[in-house]
């Protein structure tokens, strides 16, 4: 370890030499350095105590060198003296964390080392990284990139995932085409284009003798993309070979084998004004890992594919207390809990009045609407033999639903508010795995008043109505940008209604930001609300807690 650090130190020097060559050499430097720290304090009125190590921290640097053609990278970590509560515990000290050389013209693109890459929707394969999440899933080993020409590309890819400062035992192969017709026939108003995937994960078989499944799980999919001027078309469908099904963390069923599919459908109609859009996704047994017992791991380690919960992200902080997360994955547990998978979709449609007009006013008004629901695949399962046969298009009992409006005015030149509504459906016994039923309703408002183009202040009132579990909450925030270099906020979330007065707690936080050029510095003081934080439709949890956190970003 300590070897890497000091290989990481010495092109860290080498860059920053390289900073001083001249432009003519073709030689450019850059990269950038992120940290974040939190304080665990101990908190009484919480019932919390801080850990054994209350300062944690988590830091990373990269650096990138590219020279005509060629481009190289490397990216260190440290998480001292430990990593922030609730992150992968194989975040651990310091190391390099990732390494590539990249040869790359017009036709070909070579990668050695780590990288990330996405087929398609990422149905079948994706790896990226969101460090808020946790998630780094780079594949270490080699990719081809082949354009021959601009309508046709070919990649393919080999390697072990990332797993900490680790790689995974399951080795993970690929290969995706993409042919684009529009470009081949020059169609002047029309995209048109197809793809093929094929993703594989080979991990040996150790723990039976004569397994009813291969060592290597194959994937295939297909998809199609069409857009003609306002209207724009996709789909992609995807097959999962036979694999043993993993029900609890850990625990592979050999004796329990069943292939996955998945079918992505969107379309949607776009113009000045107006907008409507449309998902629909079916996902049964689609969990897919390089390696089979990380299934159902808390922190989306060595997850192969990208399978995010399509719902609105709100940026209300009630309306993301009971919060939707993509069910793929097989759970047979008695008559009421019976998992293979989701069904479902989510509808958006938004409208600007215009301006000048009675609902438009003086300045114009925009609506926005949307509307998801999903629920469990229907069809035939057989306890305790543990077995099911689901029907394509059958619908089984209800994990969530999200109904929402949000009305946004602007009344002058420096003020502009929202008004949103939220009606929410959340199952617990069935998302989570626990018990409880969830029905909410939630009214936001908002308000931004400009004092100058970099001077605002932004008032937000929320409330929740629950008929169950901590039952009705009540929050608020306050931002000032002072300038374009300052900011600040104060917020609270109180859960009133709880039927549990001791649990009545108030979940404040207070801060503020400087920024100066690429650089951005926070502070906060608060706490921490247990449960979901999510990005993007991809989500981890969050214990509660209480602190002082500090966080740097910067590139150079």
């Amino acid at each position: 370890m300590k070897i890497r650090v000091i290989v990481l130190m010495v092109l860290f020097a080498i860059c920053a030499h390289a900073q001083e060559v001249t432009k003519k050499d073709n030689l450019n430097f850059f990269g950038g350095f992120e940290s974040n720290s939190q304080w665990y304090l101990n908190d009484k009125p919480l019932g919390v105590d801080h850990p054994q190590i209350p300062l944690r921290s988590n830091n990373y640097l990269f650096l990138n060198l590219k020279y005509k053609n060629w481009a190289a990278g490397i990216q260190g970590e440290s998480y001292e003296d430990q990593a922030l509560l609730n992150y992968n515990p194989k975040f651990d000290k310091s190391d390099v964390a990732t390494y590539f050389v990249q040869f790359k013209n017009e036709k070909i693109d070579l990668t050695a080392g780590y990288f990330y890459e996405q087929f398609g929707s990422g149905l079948l394969y994706r790896s990226w990284e969101d460090r808020a999440l946790g998630i780094n899933n780079a594949l270490r080993g080699g990719r081809v990139i082949f354009k021959p020409t601009s309508y046709f590309t070919l990649k393919s890819i080999y390697g072990r995932q990332r797993t900490g400062f680790d790689i995974s035992e399951g080795e993970v192969y690929g290969v995706d085409t993409e042919l684009v017709l529009s470009d081949l026939f020059h169609f002047d108003t029309t995209e048109l284009s197809f793809g093929l995937t094929y993703v594989g994960r080979e991990e040996a078989i150790t723990a039976v003798s004569n397994p009813d499944y291969n060592s290597l799980t194959n994937g295939f999919a297909g998809r199609i993309d069409f857009n003609h001027k306002a209207f724009y078309f996709s789909t992609e469908y995807t097959i999962k070979s036979r694999d043993a099904v993993v029900e609890v963390k850990e625990q592979v069923e050999h004796n329990f084998i069943k292939p996955g599919n998945a079918l992505l459908v969107n379309m949607g109609y776009s113009k000045k004004g107006f907008g409507l859009d449309g998902t629909f996704r079916r996902l049964e047994n689609m969990g897919f890992f390089s390696e089979r017992n990380a299934k159902g791991n808390a922190y989306n380690d060595r997850i192969m594919n990208f399978v995010p919960s399509l719902t609105k992200q709100h940026h209300y902080n009630l309306a993301n207390i009971y919060v939707y997360q993509a069910q793929p994955n097989v759970y047979l547990s008695d008559e009421t809990l019976l998992k293979t998978g989701e069904i479902g979709g989510q509808l958006d449609v938004f409208y600007n009045f215009k301006k000048q007009t009675s609902l438009g006013g003086k300045y114009g008004t925009k609506v926005a609407v949307n509307a998801s629901n999903w629920n469990a695949l229907g069809g035939k399962f057989y306890l305790p033999k543990k077995d099911y046969k689901t029907d394509f298009l059958g619908f089984g009992k209800k994990y969530f639903s999200d109904y929402n409006i949000e009305i946004t005015k602007k009344w002058s030149p420096k003020w502009q508010s929202a008004f949103t509504y939220i009606n929410q459906y959340y199952n617990k016994k069935l998302i989570e795995e626990t018990y409880g039923l969830v029905k909410t309703n939630i009214f936001g408002a908002e308000a931004t008043y400009k004092f100058t183009d970099s001077k605002s202040i932004r008032v937000v009132g929320e409330h929740m109505w629950a008929d169950s579990d901590k039952k009705n909450w009540a929050a608020s925030t306050v931002e000032f940008n002072l300038n374009s270099k300052y900011s600040f906020f104060a917020s609270d979330m109180y859960n009133y209604g709880n039927d549990e007065v001791e649990m009545r707690n108030h979940y404040y936080n207070v801060g503020g930001a400087f920024r100066q050029k690429s650089t951005r510095i926070a502070l906060n003081y608060g706490r921490q609300r247990g449960g979901l934080v999510c990005v993007g439709g991809v989500c981890r949890f969050v214990p509660e807690s209480s602190g002082i956190s500090l966080s740097l970003n910067t590139t150079f």
